[in-house]
């Protein structure tokens, strides 16, 4: 494909921030597609690395809560994923489960000797070392007295005894390693488009208010008749962080994300051919994958016979053909 010729705006995408906070930023995005739009959205809500809990080796549990639910609620601690590039992921580690360089260890050990009950904070997960950096593992911790939420409460004499193991993932494999809270994400504000029907009873501009996104475009002119070819050319979103990241540092990383798959896809077109693909097929290319057996019981298997009567022509029972006759693909099973 040529690449050189491809009719591409020189102009580029625009950002434009309209409200920026440690926790959340909302900005504008011009000059971009809609699949470009959509794919940021995408990428930012799913695909973005963070570290959660992901292990917990209950030592002792004597609350009344099960070591589940306990576990549960200690892998949705957000926790801190700064430079988040120095974990590795755990299926790209050389080790046999966890170890420093793909994981983070945190401990957890509280006992109530008295009689009010006690509440047990995400301020009392200790991080062990060594890890990646300084920065990664560390409990969230926004609120101003500085315990964090509440994992579970004891009662005198009760107490848990917990090991940790925080790992790197995405949100595609548990929303608990979702970067974010909420994904604000709109466009065409005053409908111009008609991408959207309006349920309503009597007056749609009053049962529908516009969003605070409808300033920043001009209203439609009733006059004008309809362009059916037009498309949306300003989104606008709003990040809203769970705390392991900055918002800044999300869109920077999704952007990444982005760019590694367009890369990955790229190469494939460059590279890929059917000789290629023939010969990882083959052999070379799902050499360390699952595959069927090459020989069963002292005969060749292409990974579609059984182990019993005649290399599986026949079920363990026999009779070559179904008990009402011939099927519609030949003369006794599948062809002749």
């Amino acid at each position: 494909m040529d690449y050189e010729n491809m009719d591409i705006d020189e102009v580029g995408p625009r950002v434009t921030v309209r409200e920026a906070a440690s926790t959340h930023v909302d900005f504008t995005l011009t000059n971009v597609s809609i699949a470009f739009a959509h794919s940021l959205r995408r990428t930012i809500l799913s695909e973005v690395p963070t570290m959660a809990i992901d292990l917990v080796e209950v030592e002792a549990n004597t609350s009344v809560l099960p070591d589940e639910f306990i576990a549960h609620r200690l892998g949705l601690i957000p926790l801190n994923s700064k430079s988040i590039e120095d974990v590795l992921y755990t299926r790209d580690c050389d080790c046999d489960q966890y170890c420093e360089h793909c994981s983070v260890t945190l401990t957890l050990r509280a006992k109530c000797t008295g009689d009010e009950i006690m509440k047990v904070y995400a301020r009392d997960l200790v991080v062990g070392e060594p890890r990646p950096n300084e920065w990664v593992g560390n409990p969230v911790i926004t609120d101003k007295s500085g315990l964090g939420v509440v994992i579970c409460k004891l009662r005198k004499g009760q107490e848990v005894r917990m090991k940790c193991v925080a790992k790197k993932g995405i949100a595609k494999e548990h929303a608990k390693w979702a970067p974010t809270s909420a994904v604000g994400f709109e466009y065409d504000p005053h409908n111009k488009l008609k991408h959207l029907d309006y349920w309503y009873e009597e007056d749609p501009l009053k049962e529908w208010p516009k969003s605070k996104n409808a300033e920043w475009e001009d209203p439609p002119q009733e006059d004008l008749p309809f362009d059916y070819n037009a498309t949306p050319s300003q989104f606008y979103l709003s990040i809203e962080s769970a705390g392991n990241l900055e918002p800044d540092s999300i869109v920077q990383q999704s952007i990444k994300v982005i760019q590694q798959k367009l890369a990955a896809v790229l190469q494939e077109l460059a590279g890929g051919d059917d000789s290629n693909r023939n010969a990882d097929m083959n052999g070379d290319g799902f050499a360390d994958g699952p595959r069927s057996p090459d020989v069963m019981n002292g005969t060749a298997d292409h990974g579609y016979t059984t182990p019993f009567v005649n290399g599986g022509a026949t079920s363990a029972w026999g009779g070559g053909a179904t008990p009402y006759g011939a099927t519609p693909y030949g003369q006794n099973g599948w062809g002749n």
